[in-house]
């Protein structure tokens, strides 16, 4: 028996975020490589965690405080908050 395996010569693009802009009540909005954009909460996810180093990003002031790093969304200086890729394309954040 043989068996062959076809692989596309096509490369697929990784998904990155490009631009977030905070916009209220721990909503961000994301800018994809791909141009679409998607309004992200993250509230609900950050209410439900018990861990403290999660829950102080319920300071408001503290959460707006994110940048863009490799594509991704992090809050710290070490990536201390990420969220997997494809929950923020998608838009809902799966909660602990």
């Amino acid at each position: 028996m043989k068996i062959t395996v076809e692989y596309s010569k096509k490369k697929q693009a990784l998904l990155e975020i490009v631009s977030a802009k905070y916009k209220s009540n721990y909503i961000v909005e994301l800018v994809f490589n791909d141009k679409s954009k998607k309004l992200v909460e993250f509230g609900s996810f950050l209410k439900k965690s018990m861990h403290p180093s999660i829950r102080c990003y319920l300071k408001e002031e503290k959460f707006k405080d994110f940048r863009i790093d490799g594509g991704n969304i992090v809050w710290g200086k070490n990536w201390d908050l990420i969220f997997p890729i494809d929950q923020l394309y998608t838009g809902a954040i799966q909660c602990p």
